[in-house]
């Protein structure tokens, strides 16, 4: 299974911009707030795996 890593860059309203940290990349992706977890905020670090986002230190 794959596992990505990503920075949030932002947050907007429902939705949030990750950008990947763990390959060179200067694209964002837009997630819904409602896939993340709620503590959430800019800077935060997350891990993608298995279909769920959650807080890396």
């Amino acid at each position: 299974m794959n596992t990505f890593q990503y920075v949030v860059v932002s947050i907007d309203g429902d939705y949030a911009n990750l950008k990947r940290t763990d390959v060179e990349s200067d694209e964002t992706k837009l997630v819904a707030r409602a896939l993340l977890p709620p503590e959430i905020m800019e800077g935060t670090k997350l891990q993608y795996e298995m279909m769920q986002y959650e807080i890396i230190m």
